[in-house]
């Protein structure tokens, strides 16, 4: 679990920018999200080939 020390007067906006730095690096916003509803496993891969199509369309754009 990610934590983030609040030093004395340190804004706590300041702290709470940190944290969530951190959350999205490690990606458990992320994860959180994804396991809120169920998906059937037509959906997941339907979403993963979508999603590999998206990646390959901008390594492709990139290495041009």
């Amino acid at each position: 679990m990610p934590s983030v020390k609040v030093r004395m007067g340190e804004p706590i906006d300041k702290a709470l920018r940190a944290l969530k730095k951190k959350l999205d690096k490690e990606g458990i916003m992320k994860s959180a999200k994804a396991h809120r509803f169920y998906d059937k496993p037509s959906v997941k891969s339907r979403a993963k080939s979508k999603a590999a199509l998206k990646y390959k369309k901008t390594k492709r754009n990139i290495s041009l």
